[in-house]
């Protein structure tokens, strides 16, 4: 029989109230009975998109990340909005960044990111039989589309140069589609 390892809240506090992140410290019953506090940050959610082209390329973009500070190569992703069906996030989002659309949408599955300090979601989509019908890319965003085969995809991984965690998670979907046959 397994342990319970649930931790209960006895009291919750917002600490701090941004555009998109809301921060938190709780005061939490631990599994033994004693008390502890937990600091952590509520995320709206998001989307990411395997987008195959139909010569068999995935699309990514190169973008700035602040917080890093530096550019990464990445799958297209973005915020789900307020009540917001994940799968619409997912063809905005695919639409504003790439300017594609898709004949057809999966939902392959959910990762979450930072399970250390954030309640973050990612649901990861596949997109297939794509068109080009230009981009739309929010106010303050700017970003270069890339297409690259799985192979490279992986070597870049290798190599260091894709380090961005959504991508790395749904690219072990991306090879799993490959297998089976895209």
């Amino acid at each position: 029989m397994s342990q319970d390892l649930t931790e209960h809240t006895l009291d919750s506090r917002q600490v701090y109230d941004g555009a998109m992140l809301k921060v938190y410290r709780d005061q939490v019953r631990l599994p033994d009975g004693r008390e502890g506090v937990r600091e952590y940050v509520r995320h709206p959610g998001a989307v990411v998109v395997i987008a195959i082209l139909p010569d068999g390329r995935l699309l990514f973009e190169r973008q700035f990340r602040y917080g890093p500070g530096k550019v990464f190569l990445e799958f297209p992703a973005g915020k789900i909005d307020p009540g917001e069906p994940i799968e619409q996030t997912a063809i905005r989002e695919l639409r504003e960044e790439t300017g594609h659309e898709a004949d057809a949408w999966e939902h392959l599955g959910t990762m979450h990111p930072c399970i250390g300090y954030s309640d973050e979601r990612i649901e990861i989509f596949l997109a297939r039989g794509l068109r080009h019908v230009g981009a739309r890319l929010d106010e303050e965003e700017f970003l270069e589309v890339t297409a690259l085969s799985l192979d490279a995809a992986m070597a870049a991984v290798w190599q260091g140069e894709l380090t961005d965690a959504k991508t790395l998670a749904a690219l072990v979907w991306a090879r799993r589609v490959f297998e089976r046959g895209f």
